[in-house]
């Protein structure tokens, strides 16, 4: 194979498809929005590196050689495919795209994440298919970089800014869950009776849980765990059927009560907030695609759309924030305001 001369300014190819198109030197140039003389130069420059004359003039104008009549229709193709290849940005449509949404996220957040996300996507994209997985952080940091993971969904504290970008998009806090008349659901919780009753726990890797652990050790707190166990969605089966209480997420909690199955309660301090975000890796960062998905992840879960934030109220008063540290994080869009959020017993 020839080796290509790298030298070799592709906006020559310009000089020679207008001069075709035209066969006037000043017709070409304007057409170029070049000058005459700037015209005549660059066409200088590829007789030259070409070691042809390509045009001469003829009664009917700047007639092409039997060198320039075999690029010119090559010549047009090459600034084709560079103009649509590779100086177009690419587009992304979601009403007629075949694509497979890849999303990392742990049990617990596919209970708040995946039900209005899916409706959404029925609505705007589909044609998509989405696939969900949970996996330890440093398997999701190679997944990523691989381009296996579109985004991770949730609290992930050991996803710095370094190996991904980052946006937050609303604060989380817990509460706990009893069966419904259970006897301290009938007044509050207090210290005393949540260090008394017996627990279900969600063991680690949960990164949640890890969370609020050092919370309860940092404040000397020790809970009666009767039961571990590494799945999120088996506590309101077990709490239903036990006198046993679960902390969990607040979010999850909510969504367990609409099924009918528990009580939500306060628990007798102000527990931590977390920060719930959406990471995803450089590699992806301009894909029309992996924006688009990002757009809508960002205009349903966000601030001002956090339909438990009524909830958090309620139970806890106005809870103030904590800060997040310094990410790479994108400007989250100003979102409709979403319905009122759900009422749970206290």
């Amino acid at each position: 194979m020839k080796t290509i001369n790298t030298t070799f300014d592709l906006n020559l190819l310009r000089v020679l498809v207008a001069l075709a198109a035209t066969s006037n030197v000043t017709q070409a140039a304007h057409a170029l929005d070049m000058s005459q003389s700037g015209f005549s130069t660059a066409l200088a420059r590829l007789r030259q590196v070409l070691d042809d004359p390509l045009f001469v003039r003829t009664p009917v104008g700047m007639s092409p050689t039997p060198r320039a009549v075999q690029m010119i229709a090559t010549a047009q193709d090459v600034l084709s495919r560079v103009a649509h290849g590779v100086l177009e940005k690419p587009q992304f449509d979601p009403t007629t795209a075949h694509t497979v949404f890849r999303l990392s996220m742990a049990d617990v957040a596919e209970v708040v994440f995946l039900p209005k996300l899916l409706r959404h996507l029925q609505q705007h994209a589909p044609r998509a298919t989405v696939t969900c997985t949970s996996m330890d952080t440093e398997t999701l940091k190679q997944a990523m970089a691989l381009g296996e993971i579109d985004l991770a969904l949730g609290y992930f504290p050991d996803l710095d800014s370094q190996s991904s970008f980052q946006q937050r998009l609303y604060f989380h806090t817990y509460a706990c869950m009893l069966r419904r008349g259970h006897p301290l659901a009938a007044q509050p919780v207090t210290e005393q009776s949540y260090c008394e009753i017996g627990h279900v726990v969600v063991s680690l890797p949960a990164r949640t849980n890890g969370l609020f652990e050092t919370f309860l050790k940092k404040r000397s707190i020790q809970r009666r765990i009767v039961l571990e166990t590494p799945h999120h969605l088996s506590l309101p089966a077990i709490v239903e059927s036990t006198d046993l209480m679960a902390t969990v997420p607040l979010a999850t909690g909510a969504r367990f009560v609409q099924l009918g199955m528990v009580e939500l309660l306060r628990l007798p301090f102000t527990p931590p907030s977390f920060a719930v975000q959406q990471h995803w890796h450089p590699l992806v960062h301009h894909d029309a695609r992996s924006q688009w998905l990002r757009r809508q992840v960002a205009m349903l879960f966000n601030v001002e759309s956090d339909e438990w934030r009524g909830l958090q109220t309620s139970l806890y008063g106005s809870v103030t924030q904590p800060s997040t540290r310094s990410t790479k994080r994108t400007s989250t869009p100003t979102p409709k305001p979403a319905s009122p959020g759900l009422c749970a017993t206290t």
